[in-house]
């Protein structure tokens, strides 16, 4: 399903102008995607780049052995799809309802230099993630996950969590039991509450930083 929308105006999201790389792009549709929903494989033609309007993305590619790996997920507002060669390394699919745009350039110059500044986000936003990855314990990932939604979000207090526990696990390289007693334990700690299994609220940064290591 298609809705033809105008391009509407976002926050500015870790330095990144999406305003300015949408001045140089065609309006286009938004695409509209169920969860659970592939909207590119691993190993298609790569060159497209994507908005989300709406809704969560999960990035994610099958290892050898068959594992599912999560390597990053993108939320309404951040652009996604940029990879150096010409096929795709990873899959892309909705965590939730999601609406996607397929970002077509009007003015192929200015628009390929403001992606610069979108590629090397994704740059540091990798290396980030492998040193989260790289933490001694889980609870250090689980810390540095929530404050990076909470900043991401540009919330104050409440992070709301469309991936499900099995997804945050798969991302921060532990298991599902793990993700859920750390979750736990920092809710009886008072760090964090759970007023709904889609969100949470950050009671203590303080904490949740000196955890993060």
């Amino acid at each position: 399903m298609l809705i033809q929308t105008k391009f509407r105006a976002y926050s500015t999201d870790h330095g990144v102008d999406v305003n300015g790389i949408l001045a140089f792009s065609q309006p286009s549709p938004v695409s509209l995607y169920n969860a659970g929903t592939t909207i590119y494989g691993q190993g298609d033609p790569s060159g497209q780049l994507y908005l989300v309007e709406f809704g969560t993305v999960r990035l994610c590619r099958v290892s050898s052995d068959g594992r599912r790996q999560i390597s990053a997920f993108y939320f309404a507002g951040e652009i996604f799809g940029l990879e150096a060669d010409e096929q795709r390394h990873f899959y892309a699919e909705s965590v939730d309802s999601t609406g996607i745009r397929v970002l077509r350039p009007s003015d192929g110059d200015r628009f390929n230099e403001s992606m610069l500044r979108i590629a090397l986000q994704g740059l540091t936003r990798a290396q980030e993630h492998l040193m989260v990855l790289g933490r001694q314990n889980g609870t250090e990932k689980v810390a540095a996950f929530l404050l990076d939604l909470a900043a991401r979000q540009a919330s104050d207090r409440f992070v709301d969590l469309s991936m499900q526990r099995c997804d945050i696990a798969d991302y921060l390289g532990l298991s599902f039991e793990t993700v859920s007693r750390i979750l736990t334990k920092l809710r009886c700690s008072g760090t964090i509450r759970i007023p709904h299994v889609k969100q949470i609220e950050l009671v203590d940064f303080e904490e949740l930083d000196y955890l993060r290591g």
